[in-house]
């Protein structure tokens, strides 16, 4: 048999280290193989669009209906409505009476600005750091943009639903 030359030893000491990483990584027992996502689920988040000018007394959004949405400028995908609230521009009128200081009415100087809520579900990737949707960690404040056959207007998240768990998981991992 011959004798085993140094250039040997290495060829070994690589097969023996490739199948010690495979072994690991198929046990999942390296910090490599472990995914951030721990969960995959249904979430609901709402934009809030400030001062949307309409002369229409059709309101854009619809329940139900479909609409393109785009996170941090980068298109995503299209995203149910589930529901949608709206009210005109409020204005806060003083009043002498001292049990109702004051009154919140309608703003006549802006008779066709309206605030709007809208709702929207698609499945998102669960992490630690919270829900992921098209790369994206939905997040109150983030900015977004939705596109319909008639409009396009830009707002932000003011909240995140996760209907299916009894609380968020940051509630969770605070329990």
């Amino acid at each position: 048999m011959k004798k085993l030359k140094p250039f040997d030893y290495i060829i070994i000491a690589v097969v023996f280290f490739v199948i010690l990483v495979a072994g690991l990584v198929v046990t999942k027992k390296n910090k490599f193989s472990k995914s951030p996502v721990e969960a995959t689920e249904t979430i609901e988040f709402e934009v809030m669009f400030k001062s949307v000018s309409l002369t229409d007394n059709k309101i854009p959004f619809v329940s139900g209906e479909k609409s393109f949405i785009t996170i941090r400028n980068v298109p995503y995908t299209q995203l149910e409505i589930t529901r949608v609230q709206f009210a005109p521009k409020k204005y806060i009128l003083q009043t002498s009476d001292a049990k109702n200081p004051y009154l919140v009415i309608d703003d006549p100087t802006q008779p066709f600005q309206y605030d709007f809520i809208v709702t929207l579900k698609d499945v998102a990737k669960i992490t630690a750091e919270g829900a992921v949707v098209g790369g994206n960690k939905i997040k109150i404040g983030m900015p977004i943009v939705l596109e319909g056959y008639n409009y396009r207007l830009g707002g932000t998240v003011s909240n995140v639903i996760f209907p299916d768990s009894k609380a968020s998981p940051a509630q969770n991992s605070k329990s």
